[in-house]
This record gives C-alpha cells, structure tokens and sequence, in this order.
C-alpha cells in the first residue's frame, strides 16, 4: 500500500472535483467568481487528504473503510463529470426534463463511468492484472445494471416525481441526478467489489475483498 500514491491521487480528485462543480452550481444560478473558483479548487484539494486520512486510520479496526472512502473518492469525481456532462448539454439546449433529459443522462453517465472503470481498476480495488475484454465485459453488464438504476431513479425523480413548489426544474434535475448517482454507487461498489475485482485487491485490503 503505497500511501503517499494514496494522497497524491486523491489531491488530484479533490482538485479536479473542486473545478468541475462549478458548472453545476454556474447551471443553477449560483454566481461563481474567480476567487471563488479558486477557494473551490484549493479548498476540495486540502480537504480529499484530510477526509483519506480519516478513513486510513479508522480502517486499521474496519479495513473496508478505506477501500470504501477511496472508492467515495472515485465515486465524488465521477459524480462530478457526470453532472458537468449533463449540465453542458442542458445548457447547450435549454432541455431539463422530459425524453431529452433522460437522453442526456444516460450519456453524462457513460462519461463518469469510463472514469470510474480505470480509477476503480488500478486504485480503489487495487487490480494489478492487464486490462481484458472478459473483465472489462464483466464491468459493463454490472455498470449498465447500474446506469439503469441510475436513469430510473433520476427519471422518475425528474419526469414523474416533478419539482416540488419552490423548486426550480433544472435545481431539481441537479438534485434527482444526485440521488441516482448515490443510488447506483451503491450498487455498483458491492458488484465491483464482490464479483468485478473480486480477489485482485493487493495489500493488506486483499483479505476484506473476500469478505
């Protein structure tokens, strides 16, 4: 376990996500200026070791911590592209509900898991094995479950649920998008986990992948 890998890795998620969250909020009529661009970005980057550290230290009673808080990691940027994705293509448009909107989240949500396949792979769950078309298969039948459950959750959410009073619709597509997300990551790290990287962790995590 190399753990100053460990927090340079999760520094660059912490930063990565603090500039790709200022799309969504810019989407939801918050007013992003420079300076506070750049508090997101410092600010996420100091925060992603603190939050690593935590974990890493309550792993050492509960081993699955860590791999889960690296996984959240993983999960907080991926959730990120997937809703700058979608909020691009709302802005670009001017959809937020309907048939297009559920069109454009199942696209802003192949671009988080693209992600999520190569971060989840070599860092989270620690697969040290040659990328191969029977595992990368077995990360897209579990993945499009969760895409699935990703689409419905936000869809119904969004199309049938609908914006309570209040409520703007595209705030609302955001927080729908959200709930799927958290959703279908659940989904997607007991599959991953169980069966996807399933006995490939390395390290001192390798026995709780079994577990």
């Amino acid at each position: 376990m190399n753990t100053k890998r460990d927090y340079a890795l999760v520094m660059v998620i912490g930063f990565c996500v603090g500039l790709l969250v200022l799309l969504p909020a810019k989407n939801i009529g918050v007013s992003v200026s420079l300076l506070a661009a750049v508090l997101s970005a410092v600010g996420f980057t100091l925060f992603a070791p603190i939050a690593l550290f935590v974990l890493k230290t309550l792993g050492k009673r509960v081993p699955i911590l860590e791999q889960f808080g690296k996984f959240a990691a993983v999960g907080t940027l991926n959730t990120l592209i997937d809703l700058g994705i979608l909020n691009a293509l709302m802005i670009g448009t001017g959809i937020v509900s309907g048939v297009g909107f559920s069109a454009f989240k199942a696209i802003s949500f192949v671009g988080g898991t693209t992600n999520s396949y190569f971060w989840n792979k070599f860092w989270t769950f620690q697969n040290t094995l040659p990328v191969s078309l029977s595992q990368y298969v077995r990360f897209l039948l579990f993945t499009l479950v969760g895409t699935g459950i990703n689409v419905g959750v936000a869809s119904v959410l969004v199309n049938v649920v609908g914006a309570p009073s209040g409520i703007s619709a595209t705030l609302w597509a955001n927080i729908g998008a959200i709930i799927a997300v958290f959703v279908a990551m659940m989904w997607n790290f007991v599959s991953y986990r169980k069966i996807v990287f399933k006995g490939s962790v390395a390290g001192p995590e390798s026995s709780t992948a079994k577990n």
